[in-house]
């Protein structure tokens, strides 16, 4: 799924993903054709994958991936089947290689497809305001509400009784029934991608998309990032408050409820009946489990375990908190 709306390039020969990573002579199979890069859980064979970080190593030692970029250090963790490729910066190299696969995943330029609401057929289906936008390969569903000023850009699924408010953009996102999305939201956009090459900043592609599932309602000017590597997902019946960010590859479970201001980094994964206060901060690759409460305000440096209140920064038990500051 991460990869529907993205066309695919490859395969691509192994010798190119050489020549990019400038590793030469370090395999006798050079024409070998690889035809995708998945994070390490996706991986098949004839795939190559990634390896960043020691958090990950459960998932590369069961990898099927027949290529790995990572490091010195780590590639002792992968299987005897997954060929390393010794690099200095994993996600550097990533993203480079991504940009072979998905050369159109870098830019996320205007849509220049859309058309006029009315000129489609969804004129006679949709309750809609002035001037709202259509892009290609767009489905919207029955009894749907869009707003003044909105554009649907391509690659977006509506479902049913779904409320589209005004002065929003949608790309690259999959809406389920009943959901509302409110005013000023920027959904589907790519991510916070970017990483120090020298003079310049070198840009990740976005290769994933938005899921938000049924019964969902996302706040007034919030923005929601589509997934890098993996999808970004509102897990059904969470509700998001006003001026929240969702950064890439953010998982949220169901029945949760964030209120406004809330930042939530790239990669973290929030469990289910959640409740986080207002200008609470989530950093990146943080794990939440379920049943968690964060007081409003909080800095989320390390993982929380289930049924545990939080508070303050860093985050600790509400009990510690309430100690501390007595």
């Amino acid at each position: 799924m991460s990869n529907s709306f993205f066309i695919n390039k490859g395969p691509v020969l192994f010798h190119e993903i050489l020549k990019i990573l400038k590793l030469q002579n370090i395999h006798n199979q050079k024409n070998i054709k690889l035809n995708d890069i998945k994070d390490l859980y996706s991986a098949n064979n004839f795939d190559i994958t990634f390896f960043h970080s020691k958090k990950y190593s459960e998932f590369a030692k069961s990898t099927k991936a027949l290529f790995c970029i990572t490091t010195e250090s780590l590639k002792k963790d992968l299987p005897t089947t997954c060929f390393p490729l010794v690099v200095q910066n994993v996600l550097i190299s990533v993203s480079k290689i991504t940009s072979i696969f998905y050369p159109d995943a870098i830019n996320d330029d205007f849509d220049g497809s859309v058309i006029e609401i009315n000129q489609t057929n969804f004129n006679d289906r949709v309750i809609y305001g002035k001037n709202v936008l259509i892009g290609k390969n767009v489905s919207i569903g029955k009894n749907c509400k869009i707003g003044h000023n909105t554009i649907i850009e391509k690659n977006v699924s509506i479902g049913d009784n779904c409320s589209i408010g005004s002065n929003t953009i949608i790309r690259n996102s999959l809406i389920s029934n009943n959901v509302k999305v409110l005013d000023n939201c920027v959904i589907g956009k790519h991510g916070f991608g970017f990483f120090p090459n020298k003079n310049k900043n070198l840009r990740y592609p976005h290769i994933g998309i938005v899921i938000i599932e049924e019964n969902c309602e996302i706040g007034s000017g919030s923005t929601i990032d589509r997934g890098s590597m993996s999808n970004t997902v509102i897990g059904k019946n969470t509700y998001l408050d006003n001026q929240i960010h969702i950064a890439h590859n953010v998982k949220i479970g169901e029945n949760s409820i964030i209120a406004g201001q809330v930042g939530i980094a790239g990669s973290s994964i929030i469990g289910s009946n959640v409740r986080i206060g207002g200008q609470a901060g989530i950093s990146g690759h943080i794990k939440v489990g379920n049943n968690v409460e964060i007081g409003g305000g909080s800095g989320v440096i390390k993982n929380i375990p289930d049924n545990t209140k939080v508070m303050g920064y860093p985050a600790k038990n509400i009990r510690e908190f309430l100690r501390d500051n007595k």
